[in-house]
Order: structure tokens, then C-alpha cells, then sequence
């Protein structure tokens, strides 16, 4: 699987999404290099997102 967005138009909004959840779980993100975070780090800003999209699907059925 390609690392890339498949609509590039939601790129913006992925990235917002993303800021939001790592708002929510504590961990700062900046705008551009992120490389000194954690793969612990990483992985909760990843697993919230995860969390919010399964959240907002379960809601719509």
C-alpha cells in the first residue's frame, strides 16, 4: 500500500484531523519535520484518528 493520499484535495483536512487528535492524546506536532517524536507517540496520535474515524462510521449506520 502506496503512503500517499488518494484524493490529494483532502490532504488539508487530514492533516487537521491529525493535529486534532494529537491535541487530544498530548503530543506536539508541528507543521513540517516530526521526527523527534516516538513511535509511542506516533502511535497514539494514529491510534486516536483510528478511534474518531471507527466513532464516526458506527454513528452513520
Amino acid at each position: 500500500m502506496a503512503n500517499r493520499t488518494l484524493v490529494p484535495q483532502a490532504r488539508e483536512g487530514l492533516n487537521k484531523f491529525k493535529m486534532e487528535a494529537a491535541q487530544e492524546v498530548g503530543v506536539n506536532l508541528t507543521n513540517g519535520y516530526n521526527g523527534d517524536l516516538t513511535s509511542r507517540q506516533n502511535g497514539s496520535v494514529g491510534g486516536q484518528m483510528v478511534k474518531k474515524m471507527v466513532e464516526q462510521y458506527e454513528k452513520n449506520l
